[in-house]
């Protein structure tokens, strides 16, 4: 394996990180405009926190998606032809969550309910398939030597796979509460402070499952027991630490310490992975590897060179995009068209 191969090994680590740290939030608040809003005026209220922002937030899983087919083709191919169906569910909870913050905004009051739900399912929809997809990648899928993969119903939906989906949707909930929390003012942000207090119970007995499963469905113990142990720590030092902060109505902690457990659990999955990017369920020697998985060398390092030079600028500008929305959303909320950030 070359530096540059696990440069961008590493960099597409990073890039879903990015991505499940900042949409996470957004998939949360999403949610909550059902489960936590008692009107229209508060739901108008939650929509507006992430309203200049979550269009430039999933811009990092296309980056993530885009970055995979330039410097790992193989990985991209098995990965995209094989979890096919997952990502075409994936790509409708994409799509009907987009519309609603248009459609909301636009149809008559009577007929907002029906888009305020889309909305709520299509915030849920997507964090559970990428939880489904994510474990049942790191569970072993059924991959031959020329890399294709013939998967059942089972292989794709199983007891660990349904409970990493569960998870990750527990999990950027909390973020979104979080979020609503450093973003609001009102009885929706004391809401939200109660609804997260409780739920963290919830999540306490989701990682003890999910580590149970993880040791006994993959081989991370077996192959990468001391990362694997110190970052399944890591995420529950973060889960304690975000609780005990909404206790104390320490609401950037609480919201950086939920982002840093999502941006936790990819970081288990990678580390586990390592030196694979794909494993087979059929045996060892047809594991996809980093080192058989990637592009040219020419063409890795020319990316490189783009990549380092743009990405700070990308990065400067995400910090001034959140700046420059820093204050808090108060009642009542005037909804326009302009308030998507378009």
């Amino acid at each position: 394996m070359s530096g540059l191969q696990f440069f961008w090994f590493l960099l597409i680590g990073v890039l879903f990180s990015g991505f499940f740290f900042l949409e996470g939030f957004d998939y949360g608040v999403g949610m909550a405009v059902q489960s936590l809003a008692h009107n229209e005026e508060e739901k108008d209220q939650i929509v507006a926190t992430i309203g200049p922002v979550w269009d430039g937030n999933e811009v990092w899983l296309l980056t993530a998606g885009g970055a995979m087919f330039a410097s790992f083709p193989y990985w991209y191919a098995t990965l995209f032809s094989g979890y096919y169906l997952i990502l075409l569910i994936i790509l409708f909870g994409l799509i009907i969550r987009g519309v609603s913050f248009e459609f909301r905004h636009k149809v008559p009051v009577e007929k907002k309910q029906r888009w305020n739900w889309t909305l709520s399912i299509g915030s849920c929809m997507v964090p559970f398939f990428l939880g489904v997809m994510f474990i049942s990648m790191v569970q072993g899928m059924p991959i031959d030597a020329n890399g294709n993969m013939s998967a059942t119903f089972t292989d794709y939906i199983n007891v660990f796979s349904v409970v990493g989906g569960v998870a990750v949707v527990l999990l950027t909930y909390l973020h979104g509460l979080n979020y609503i929390s450093l973003k609001t003012e009102g009885p929706v942000r004391e809401r939200a402070r109660n609804y997260a207090q409780f739920l963290y119970w919830v999540l306490y007995l989701g990682l003890v499952v999910f580590a149970v499963l993880l040791f006994f469905m993959t081989d991370f113990f077996k192959l990468h027991a001391a990362t694997t142990l110190i970052t399944l720590v890591v995420i529950v030092l973060l889960t304690v630490i975000a609780h005990l902060a909404v206790f104390k109505r320490k609401e950037m902690t609480a919201f950086i310490a939920s982002g840093l457990s999502l941006v936790s659990v990819v970081i288990l999955l990678f580390q586990g992975l390592f030196p694979r990017v794909m494993i087979s369920s059929l045996g060892s020697k047809y594991d996809l590897l980093i080192k058989d998985a990637s592009s040219t060398p020419y063409t890795l390092k020319l990316m490189s060179i783009i990549a380092i030079t743009l990405v700070p600028f990308v990065l400067a500008y995400t910090v001034w995009a959140y700046y420059i929305f820093r204050k808090r959303i108060k009642q009542p909320v005037i909804v326009t068209g302009e308030n998507n950030g378009r």
